[in-house]
């Protein structure tokens, strides 16, 4: 995971560790002190959001899905705006934003199925570029730019995820394929 925050300092993220290694139990991300990743933020929830390992049916590894717990700030992951206990599965890489972090998951393979490892990297600069000016923690003023998957308007094609609503592709730099493997135990 890459995490940054716009506001100098390294007291936001003073508690991340380099790597965490962690069972199949939902890793919690926010403030609170039962949180497993603690960032320093006054507007994050104790619980923010979880990320949460699954078996998929006939799956050899695990896969991850990422949920939102907070009842006053919204997620966005992959063009889609989470609210509270609304979850999302995860491909290979992920560009998730909440509370003014910043933050890109990537899923490699692994072989447990018991565990799963996290490695943390804080960058200096921003990871998802063109952030609108309209971004706020308030669902009440986030504007749905994008229709609802499922709705039948503009079906997004296969790398849509790559394009969230904080980084719209107005013919800027080409597309780069993803190659889909099998999500399992690593991320990065």
């Amino acid at each position: 995971m890459s995490l940054h925050h716009p506001t100098p300092g390294s007291a936001r993220f003073a508690s991340v560790p380099p790597q965490l290694e962690h069972d199949t139990s939902p890793l919690l991300v926010g403030r609170g002190p039962d949180a497993h990743l603690r960032l320093q933020l006054p507007r994050l929830s104790r619980q923010h959001l979880s990320l949460e390992s699954y078996l998929e049916k006939g799956g050899a590894q695990l896969a991850f899905s990422l949920k939102a717990l907070s009842h006053k700030g919204s997620v966005w992951v992959n063009r889609l705006t989470l609210s509270f206990q609304e979850q999302v599965p995860l491909g290979a890489i992920n560009k998730v934003a909440f509370s003014g972090i910043q933050m890109v998951v990537r899923i490699e393979g692994g072989i447990s199925l018991e565990a799963f490892v996290c490695y943390f990297h804080l960058s200096p600069s921003p990871l998802i570029h063109r952030l609108r000016p309209e971004e706020t923690d308030e669902r009440e003023s986030v504007p749905q730019e994008h229709p609802p998957p499922g709705s039948g308007q503009g079906a997004p094609g296969p790398l849509s995820f790559l394009h969230s609503p904080l980084q719209p592709n107005h013919g800027g730099a080409p597309e780069i394929p993803l190659q889909r493997e099998p999500l399992d135990g690593v991320l990065s």
